[in-house]
């Protein structure tokens, strides 16, 4: 099986990679959704990351990625105390997916081989310490959404059904990708996204060429082209395990509570929810560079991202979420 493509060797994408960067450092951020063309590398970035990052130790034959055998659930009847390590997890959830595949189901099988109730995990399972991707996500039925909704927010997935009664983790990383022109998103759902990213193709001729190079090159001679940006990789996985270990030790200055809150006022965000993710954004986008604390640099940087997607519409302003967002903290961080 291939290797993913290389995520140091994406052509442009900055505000794409750094976004993905981020929630690898601190998950709690909530995930990506990321509006954009066809084409422009979306599933790239998400499988090149997770390749790129350490594999996760997991217990041998336990289903939902359990770190340890006191972690396994009872249902999984786990024997095995046997510790291996797994690339992290990128499980795909498409868009007719049923309930039964998504959160698991009454193992038939073995109901009519055994006469016994078991349980099949799903596909949030599968996901557990790693990334759900859902591609066109504004296209996901309903009932699925409000399925993620619950998920996403106590991190637990719950199945009850046919007489079963089963509970089992699902912490993942959401990345959602879509075309806001074939549907929109439901703002529940919208709103448990931590950041938002709106990509286009390149329109610099040169970087056009250089993706095509690239990808050619990729295909036609694979070992060469993986070897010759390995140290890449290398690097950008330090540095996202040094961030990790910084983040507990970075600080929160009252001054940056305080922009966090004004910029959110100032956009007349609904809830709390877009300072706190404002908030450890900049730190994991701090701890990232080796900062000490976050300063009002980082939350220029990052305020877009955090914040474009929880704006209400404006009908008298034609000018974009993300333009508004700019504008705003212009006016606060000035």
């Amino acid at each position: 099986m291939k290797a993913p493509f290389p995520f140091s060797a994406i052509v442009g994408q900055d505000e794409m990679k750094l976004a993905m960067i981020l929630t690898a450092i601190d998950p709690g951020i909530g995930g990506v959704l990321i509006f954009g063309d066809r084409g422009t590398g979306k599933s790239t970035i998400v499988r090149g990351l997770a390749a790129l990052l350490p594999p996760i130790t997991v217990v041998d034959g336990c289903p939902v990625n359990s770190e340890r055998p006191e972690d396994c659930p009872d249902w999984a009847e786990v024997s095995s105390t046997n510790r291996v390590e797994r690339p992290t997890p990128v499980i795909d959830l498409p868009l007719g997916a049923s309930e039964d595949r998504v959160t698991g189901s009454l193992d038939i099988e073995r109901a009519l081989s055994r006469g016994e109730k078991s349980f099949e995990p799903g596909l949030l399972a599968r996901a557990n310490r790693g990334y759900l991707y859902i591609d066109e996500v504004n296209l996901l039925e309903d009932h699925i959404v409000d399925l993620l909704l619950d998920v996403a927010q106590t991190g637990i997935n719950s199945v009850e059904r046919e007489g079963l009664s089963i509970r089992h983790p699902a912490r993942f990383v959401l990345v959602g990708s879509g075309n806001p022109e074939e549907g929109e998103l439901r703002p529940q759902l919208l709103d448990r996204f931590g950041l938002t990213v709106d990509i286009r193709s390149p329109d610099n001729i040169e970087d056009r060429i250089e993706v095509v190079r690239r990808r050619d090159e990729y295909e036609t001679k694979p070992d060469c082209f993986m070897a010759k940006w390995q140290l890449e990789n290398e690097i950008i996985r330090d540095s996202i395990l040094a961030a990790r270990k910084a983040l507990p030790r970075t600080k929160t200055p009252d001054d940056t509570l305080r922009d966090c809150a004004e910029l959110s006022m100032a956009l007349g965000v609904d809830g709390l929810r877009g300072e706190l993710t404002l908030l450890r954004t900049a730190r994991a986008l701090a701890s990232y560079e080796g900062a000490a604390a976050p300063d009002r640099s980082h939350l220029r940087r990052i305020a877009p991202l955090a914040l474009g997607h929880r704006l209400r519409r404006d009908p008298l302003d034609e000018a974009s979420a993300t333009s508004r967002v700019i504008r705003a903290v212009e006016e606060v961080l000035a």
